[in-house]
């Protein structure tokens, strides 16, 4: 493959399991999915699912050696990240890939100003001046939406809103203009009105330095507001990969069925939602076959989705994966009529 045609990240067969008392417990299991310059791909399921723990791979920020990948390979353009040690991490972290996290108030330092956190950042991977360094970070926080970015070069996180803390982060994110930019549930915390700020706010900052993204999310809203592809996790594996499209009108796995159907729509008439039963399966004692059989409708208690794992495969046209014994019967009727509104 053609450097120009080559994904900017590969991941594949990415498993990540947890040591402890003796034993270990996978929590990710041969996970793969690519991201190619200038997209958005979310990484959707509910706590749990494996999610953040894959995102956190890319960048080594797991508790080694509580943590180990039995499996996998992540590769950033080209060059292999789980071999690196970690001086050469940390030249890449903050630099070609940043990571915003979801909880600003635990990731920013309470004892220093917004101006000397982003400032240091800037400083770590391109050494400059302290007034070309000012300059920079009053056009990140201009960038982000930051009023009176002057005077807020001085306040400390305390001093900000929930809003203007998560802004801030994403500014420190895209300080040296990475290339792959992982959100990690970057508005969970925030009342509705400022999550669609912040949105508004990621989309623009995408658009502008055209960084691939990474959307670790369970917000289906948000996944149709800015992802390309979408990745859906359950219990530690992928099981279903498809186009944002595709996902929203034509699901081929019940657990994707399942979280389109708890979703509040404004294009349908609903007198309830409808959640999935039942509870997400423990990692450590996952039950045999497919993990999702417990939960699922659809499987009405056969045999093989009580004994079979099933394996990730294709259905329909392009690139649409699912993991699912019984994906043919799935009709896009099941998921609802019309798309989730909003996408762009």
């Amino acid at each position: 493959m053609d450097a120009i045609n080559q994904p900017l990240l590969a991941v594949r067969d990415l498993s990540v399991a947890f040591h402890q008392g003796g034993g270990s417990t996978l929590a990710v299991d041969k996970v793969s999915f690519q991201i190619r310059r200038g997209e958005c791909v979310a990484l959707v399921g509910e706590s749990g699912s494996g999610k953040s723990v894959s995102a956190l791979s890319i960048l080594k920020l797991l508790p080694y050696p509580t943590a180990s990948h039995p499996s996998g390979s992540i590769r950033f353009r080209g060059r292999e990240l789980l071999e690196l040690s970690e001086q050469e991490m940390r030249g890449i972290r903050g630099g070609d890939i940043s990571i915003i996290f979801q909880e600003p108030m635990t990731s920013l330092n309470p004892l220093h100003t917004i101006e000397a956190q982003i400032g240091e950042i800037i400083q770590l991977h391109n050494p400059t001046s302290n007034a070309l360094v000012r300059q920079r970070t009053l056009e990140l926080l201009t960038q982000v939406g930051i009023p009176d970015p002057e005077t807020r070069l001085k306040s400390y996180p305390h001093q900000l809103s929930g809003g203007q803390r998560q802004r801030v982060m994403i500014a420190m994110a895209l300080a040296n203009e990475p290339d792959l930019l992982i959100a990690d549930e970057p508005t969970t915390a925030l009342d509705v009105t400022i999550q669609a700020q912040i949105v508004e706010v990621m989309r623009t900052a995408q658009e502008e330095t055209h960084a691939a993204t990474i959307l670790i999310t369970h917000d289906l809203g948000l996944i149709a507001e800015l992802a390309d592809r979408v990745v859906v996790m359950y219990a530690g594996r992928v099981v279903e990969l498809g186009d944002v499209f595709t996902i929203f009108n034509s699901p081929r796995h019940p657990y994707t069925i399942g979280l389109m159907n708890s979703l509040a729509r404004v294009d349908a008439d609903q007198e309830r939602l409808e959640p999935i039963p039942g509870q997400p399966p423990s990692l450590i004692t996952l039950p045999p076959g497919c993990a999702f059989h417990p939960r699922c409708a659809h499987s009405q208690g056969r045999a093989r989705c009580r004994t079979d794992v099933p394996e990730l495969r294709q259905v329909g046209e392009g690139v649409h994966l699912t993991a699912c014994h019984f994906s043919e019967e799935l009709a896009s009727a099941q998921a609802g009529a019309g798309s989730v509104g909003g996408h762009r």
